[in-house]
């Protein structure tokens, strides 16, 4: 009687730590799958021009960082730090346009009672569903004609009249997902829209307008038909445009300098996803709880 009592726990024991690490060397592999690009592109930074049709390995043969100081010099006379300070002005534009704009609409949509509010919402649902290259001619000679061509306008304006369907649709969601409990006291207190709006709704609907920053921000960040379309100085061209201007400028790409630029347009997009992840999980996660 006590033989196989004794026995189970350590089987039970056996099955547990095996599919423990079953499940951990399944994730590892994934991340190294998922990893793996960024890595190469790290280590292929620092290969001479040479080794990149003869070296097809991971790691370079004759390490050096050329490819770094070549780029830190500049692109076309143009000093790499002023593009650097062209994408984060459009993306920082962005993110708040983004985050004012569609908040804005959102409660509107989900709070307020007008006349049309689902016609309305249908018909902005519908933009989702046309393609961008069919508005980019009109949208041009829009902005042509307003005088905006060559200017960061036409690339922000946009942001901060609720163009973005996509997070509109999602913070009304998340209006929706709130009690009206708590709009209705708020009136009884003597709070009108406004006090609403800034005091209530937006603190409750941080995961969504954290979630649509972030989304905003890569999005600008790695735009690059809309910089090429609407700027015409070189001094005013994001990271994207500077790395196809490098390579224009000889016949001959040099793709250690193309990688190297490419390593150093990643480091805002990755510091700004890994310390804004943290609060986007943990509003996912009161979100969940509150409901």
């Amino acid at each position: 009687m006590t033989r196989p009592t004794s026995t189970t726990p350590r089987r039970r024991f056996t099955r547990r730590t095996l599919s423990t690490i079953i499940w951990v060397v399944v994730l590892v592999a994934a991340v190294a799958v998922v990893l793996y690009p960024l890595a190469w592109m790290f280590s292929a930074s620092f290969k001479p021009n040479s080794e990149f049709g003869s070296n097809q390995g991971f790691l370079p043969n004759d390490p050096t960082i050329d490819n770094y100081v070549k780029v830190l010099s500049g692109v076309a006379g143009i000093p790499l730090g002023q593009f650097f300070v062209n994408s984060l002005l459009l993306a920082i534009g962005s993110v708040v346009g983004t985050v004012i704009s569609a908040s804005m609409a959102a409660y509107a949509f989900a709070r307020l009672d007008f006349r049309g509010r689902p016609v309305f919402f249908t018909l902005m649902i519908g933009t989702l569903l046309l393609p961008f290259h069919v508005l980019i001619i009109p949208q041009y000679m829009i902005f042509r004609n307003l005088g905006m061509i060559d200017t960061y306008w036409p690339l922000l304006i946009g942001k901060f009249l609720a163009t973005e369907a996509f997070f509109v649709f999602l913070m009304v969601q998340f209006i929706r997902q709130l009690p009206r409990e708590l709009d209705e006291a708020a009136r009884i207190d003597g709070a009108g829209h406004a006090r609403i709006y800034f005091g209530i709704t937006l603190p409750l609907i941080k995961p969504a307008l954290i979630s649509s920053s972030i989304f905003a921000f890569i999005w600008s960040w790695n735009d690059f038909l809309g910089p090429l379309l609407y700027l015409n100085s070189p001094d005013k061209y994001p990271l994207p445009l500077a790395l196809r201007i490098f390579n224009d400028q000889t016949s001959v790409s040099d793709y250690g300098a193309t990688i190297a630029v490419s390593v150093l347009a990643l480091v805002p997009v990755m510091l700004f996803f890994i310390v804004f992840q943290r609060f986007l999980v943990e509003g996912v996660a009161t979100q969940g709880l509150k409901g």
